[in-house]
Formats: structure tokens, sequence, C-alpha cells
């Protein structure tokens, strides 16, 4: 696994126009895409349409390696909306180190994930905004992670990922319903300190709990995929997760924490 770089391997395109200065930017909304040119501007405006007015936030978009028409599509959204900026990876390297990508280049405090296939729904994104506010702020809660209350996806992909979810939950002692939902709301500072890995945004929720954070669920709107198709098979993503649960089960019993003193005024 090839880690993202920010001089060389991958090259930033921002917009021509930033309509916020890098301290004014409170939220920053990641999208993760590969050959996504066909719901690149559709799923753009209704993120826009969402938080427009709302919250002072930014769009990134990181095109994994695209060999499509992606890398056209964000060039003329970027154009029409000043608030998205976009990172292209060279080669793909996969979701979590798209993810990872948008997260170091976000100027935002609080991260906002969700796919780039259009089934997420960004009007979850207040939602969580809202459930964030109820419980307190990031100073009390973390992370919201999303619960698709029901799956619009084929009969093997929503087998396969309840055969992983349970799977996960036996082995990690995880709660978590919906592991792999791609719409999450978190803190940077909590991402950052999460161990990086390829494949590392199925375990999310069991791995910010390692580090002590705190985790709520809010269940989300989830919708058919109307353009494109999935990248990847179902029966690779499960056999490749049971690989990957088994270095998560090794990292959760090797985390030691303890509460730390200073004399700090």
């Amino acid at each position: 696994m090839t880690l993202p770089a920010h001089d060389g391997a991958l090259r930033a395109a921002d917009s021509p126009a930033r309509s916020l200065a890098a301290g004014d930017v409170e939220l920053s909304v990641i999208v993760p895409v590969r050959d996504e040119a066909e719901n690149i501007a559709a799923l753009a405006a209704e993120i826009r349409a969402a938080l427009q007015g709302r919250i002072r936030y930014e769009l990134i978009y990181v095109d994994d390696g695209s060999r499509d028409g992606t890398a056209a599509a964000l060039t003329d959204a970027a154009e029409r909306l000043p608030e998205l900026r976009w990172l292209h990876h060279a080669e793909s390297i996969g979701q979590s180190g798209a993810v990872l990508s948008g997260v170091l280049a976000a100027r935002g405090h609080l991260i906002a994930t969700l796919d780039g296939d259009g089934q997420n729904d960004p009007a979850d994104i207040p939602r969580m905004l809202d459930a964030l506010s109820q419980v307190g702020g990031p100073s009390k809660v973390q992370a919201i992670t999303g619960v698709r209350a029901k799956r619009h996806d084929n009969l093997a992909k929503r087998w396969g990922s309840r055969i992983a979810n349970a799977v996960r939950r036996h082995c990690l002692g995880d709660d978590a319903a919906d592991s792999g939902c791609g719409i999450r709301l978190v803190t940077r500072e909590a991402f950052l300190r999460l161990p990086f890995f390829d494949h590392l945004h199925r375990f999310v929720p069991a791995l910010l709990r390692r580090e002590g954070y705190r985790v709520i669920a809010l269940p989300v709107h989830h919708r058919p995929r109307t353009r494109g198709r999935s990248k990847y098979g179902t029966w690779d993503r499960l056999w490749v997760g049971i690989v990957d649960l088994f270095g998560v089960m090794w990292l959760m019993k090797r985390r030691n924490r303890t509460e730390v003193s200073s004399n700090d005024p």
C-alpha cells in the first residue's frame, strides 16, 4: 500500500476562487471517487443545497486515479462551485487512501465523508450536525456514524455486508451495526489519530473507540445507484475484510491508555 503523498504523486487542483480563508472553514466534506464522472455534478450540487448558508464548509473531492472523465467533470464543477477543491491520485490506492488524502488537505476541524456514487444522501449531513450539537458538541462526542436503515443494493451485496458486520462484531466486541456505511461525521483530530492501513474505512467506529473517543450512530438514508457501477466485487471485499479483521484484532489488544496529568497552568 502506497501512502498518499502531497508533493509529486498527488496533484492538487484547487478552484481558482475560494470563498473562505483557511481559518474560516468549520466543516470539510470529503468525497473519494474513482471513475464517477457521471455522478460529480449532481452530487456536488446536492451537497451545496444541504449545507449552503448553514455552516462554513469546503467540499474536497479526491479523484483516486480515475481513467474516465472524472477530472474534467471536477474541473467543470469547480468553476461553478467556489467551495470545491479537488485532489488527484496519479494511481488508484483505494478508498481509505483517498479519504486520508482529503483529511490531510482539509481545513475544517470537522470532517464529513460520503461515497461518490450518490447512494449516500447529503441531506443527512445537517442531521448529523444537529445530533452532534444536541449531545454537547465535539468535546463530548467525536464521531457520528451512519446506519443505513433500508439499503438499496443487490442481494449479494446486502448479504456480504451482513456477514462482514456480524463477524466483525463478534471478533471485536464492536456494537457498530453498519461499519461500512460511507457517511460519517468525525473530528479531524480524532481521524488523524487512527492507525492508517488499506481498508481502514471499514473499521473506523471500532478504531475510534480504541483511541478512547465516543461514537454514536444515526439512521441515515440509502439510495439506489442511478449512474455508473460499483468498482469492487462484493466477495473480494468480504475476503479482504476478513484478512484485515485479524490485523484490527491485533491492534485492539495492543492499545494501552491511561489518564495523563500535566503541570501546565
